[in-house]
């Protein structure tokens, strides 16, 4: 009762306004209860790349796309709890290029809030930026992101972060606008571990997940430092092309 009236004050005093709408949220984050039912969860979805798929009459666990059953990706699972729509856009477009980090709470609650963890991990991953982008942003989304996933989730408590596992031996083009292809043509030889992951159950911590390319590349240089499972966990996973 306390903690509601002290919660209720700091509202009045201080109060959080919706980063979508702009109009006051009257909730202790910056997102009001209508722009967070607009936003869409993606709750049927292949199990192991997490690319929407079809919903059936019948829920069905376990489905897997056409692309993982042909070709398996080199990481085991996804856990992209949302679709990444025009809000979600919005939300990390400001979260990154415009450095409004006090998102960050925001976005590692809506994850938690849909994410289904069956499975334990040892360590997280934040996918590494090069030196020369990291000084140009000021910061790593994913790796504030891994850190207040582990400040605020108690499963994760046993977890940490390995920031300096792996990091990118060159700096690599931009990939919005390429194709699959292109992406992972770009991310070619593009990161190195630098110890052994022997027997690590690892996540692999990111924003968006669109081809994979990146989850890819960086799933494949800890598989080969010896990782025993590989998971990608990010905010959201855009639909395949022309869905």
């Amino acid at each position: 009762m306390v903690n509601n009236i002290g919660r209720r004050l700091l509202d009045g005093l201080f109060p959080h306004h919706c980063a979508l709408c702009g109009l006051r949220s009257h909730r202790d984050t910056p997102l009001c209860n209508e722009c967070e039912l607009e936003m869409p969860v993606n709750d049927s979805c292949c199990l192991r790349c997490a690319i929407p798929l079809a919903p059936l009459a019948t829920p069905v666990t376990g489905r897997l796309c056409g692309d993982c059953l042909q070709a398996p990706p080199a990481f085991d699972r996804v856990v992209a709890p949302w679709l990444y729509d025009e809000y979600f856009a919005h939300l990390i477009h400001r979260w990154k290029y415009h450095r409004e980090q006090y998102l960050t709470p925001l976005l590692a609650s809506l994850w938690l809030k849909h994410a289904v963890l069956d499975t334990p991990v040892d360590t997280l991953v934040p996918v590494p930026l090069h030196w020369r982008r990291r000084w140009q942003r000021g910061f790593n989304q994913s790796e504030l992101l891994c850190r207040q996933l582990l400040a605020t989730s108690p499963a994760l408590q046993s977890c940490s972060i390995a920031h300096r596992l792996i990091g990118r031996r060159r700096s690599t083009a931009a990939q919005s606008g390429m194709s699959a292809r292109q992406r992972a043509s770009n991310l070619t030889g593009a990161f190195t571990v630098f110890k052994p992951c022997d027997n690590l159950r690892i996540a692999i911590v990111d924003d968006v997940l669109t081809t994979g390319a990146t989850a890819t590349a960086v799933a494949r240089a800890l598989s080969a430092a010896g990782a025993a499972s590989i998971e990608v966990w990010c905010l959201a996973r855009t639909p395949a092309p022309g869905s």
